[in-house]
């Protein structure tokens, strides 16, 4: 038993510093999401952070933000909205909350709901806490906090649940033909 455990702390250890390494897709293992698979093939570059999710912590944002160490603020959440019977994905920081009104403006709409999450999840091809808005089973118009900009690097879901991926946000707004607007509210 204490044997197994060992292994498995080995591996661990081993699949989070490769994870920590990763800079377009070097030393990744083959596969991964879509989401870092679209980040490779785009030749960009980014990280890619592992931690263990919490079923039980409240917020998917704020448990990534702590166990990577980062400041809400580069962290976002990728939260898919119905605008005027259309789905659109609002990246926000997890600091925030995606303002609606703001988000349907930003597409030239006029109303404004948070998404049904079996719809969202059916859509892009994600689970709810981590939907990413790379690599989406269906490209989504993808609006973008205009706070991004004021960071070097933001981090996103990479696709899973304790998994997050780095990247510049102009990277991030290039790959997801993202438009950058105030969409978020403190």
């Amino acid at each position: 038993m204490a044997k197994k455990a060992k292994k498995q702390g080995a591996q661990q250890e081993s699949e989070t510093r490769e994870a920590h390494s990763n800079r377009a897709g070097g030393g990744r293992r083959a596969g991964g999401t879509p989401a870092t698979v679209a980040l490779t093939a785009a030749g960009v570059e980014f990280t890619v952070h592992s931690y263990d999710h919490d079923p039980s912590h409240p917020s998917y944002g704020e448990e990534a933000a702590e166990a990577m160490g980062v400041s809400p603020d580069r962290v976002f959440k990728t939260l898919v909205a119905d605008v005027d019977g259309a789905l659109v994905v609002g990246v926000v920081p997890v600091a925030g909350s995606l303002d609606l009104k703001a988000l349907a403006a930003a597409v030239g709409g006029k109303r404004a709901a948070m998404a049904d999450p079996a719809l969202a999840e059916r859509t892009t091809g994600y689970v709810r806490g981590g939907i990413s808005p790379l690599g989406q089973r269906k490209k989504l118009r993808t609006v973008l906090d205009a706070s991004a900009s004021s960071h070097a690097t933001i981090c996103v879901s990479a696709g899973r649940r304790g998994l997050e991926v780095e990247v510049s946000p102009e990277d991030l707004t290039a790959l997801t033909d993202a438009t950058l607007a105030p969409i978020g509210r403190a």
